[in-house]
């Protein structure tokens, strides 16, 4: 029964994770427009996204433009879009071959060692796609942060972390608790049987 929940609970978990991961990834504010040194306007803030840059007025106007091209685009901005969308997909995966092997659910068989070795094979995909994310959101992070320090970069094009890339970091972290529960659940061995031994009647015994 502890096992049970524990398998519940991880996937509930993942799935939050997961839920967080898809709102991290369509979220424009991945980057926000940093206010340093003589930067001190704040009519407008300007946010970067893994799919279009927005202009916030302090009217509460927004204009969001797409981004053109792929091949314009820096090769961070690249390789996070391409890591998460596989997150995404690996973690979706993973949730499915977990479901089938909870105890709570009839896919599967009635095997219990086989339910368990299929949840554990979930959990273990669920922490790839886990993984995926954080490789993401820290590449993209390092790219913020080398162009912030760069005395070359102008100081009204520095930007900071935005929300979305703390949302993303987040579910990347309930994926991996939510996947290290599910993969918790491996199965263990049986004992085998003891028998007593039998020993062969003495000469005593037919007296």
């Amino acid at each position: 029964m502890a096992n049970s929940g524990l398998q519940i609970l991880g996937f509930a978990l993942a799935l939050l994770g997961l839920i967080g991961l898809i709102i991290g990834t369509i979220l424009p504010q991945w980057k926000m427009s940093a206010y340093v040194g003589d930067n001190i306007i704040t009519a407008i803030a300007m946010y970067e996204g893994l799919w279009m840059s927005c202009a916030f007025q302090s009217t509460g106007q927004i204009q969001c433009k797409v981004y053109d091209s792929i091949l314009q685009l820096n090769s961070a901005l690249q390789a996070t879009r391409a890591l998460m969308i596989v997150s995404i997909i690996v973690t979706v995966a993973g949730l499915g071959v977990a479901c089938m092997g909870m105890k709570c659910t009839n896919c599967g068989g009635d095997d219990k060692t086989r339910k368990s070795r299929i949840a554990m094979t979930g959990g273990i995909i669920i922490l790839i796609g886990a993984l995926c994310s954080i490789v993401a959101c820290s590449w993209y992070a390092h790219d913020i942060i080398q162009a912030f320090y760069n005395p070359f970069t102008p100081v009204n094009t520095k930007y900071e972390f935005g929300s979305a890339i703390f949302i993303a970091w987040a579910g990347a972290f309930l994926a991996v608790v939510g996947g290290g529960m599910l993969a918790a659940s491996c199965p263990r061995g049986k004992p085998s049987p003891k028998y007593p031994i039998s020993r062969p009647p003495s000469s005593k015994e037919y007296v």
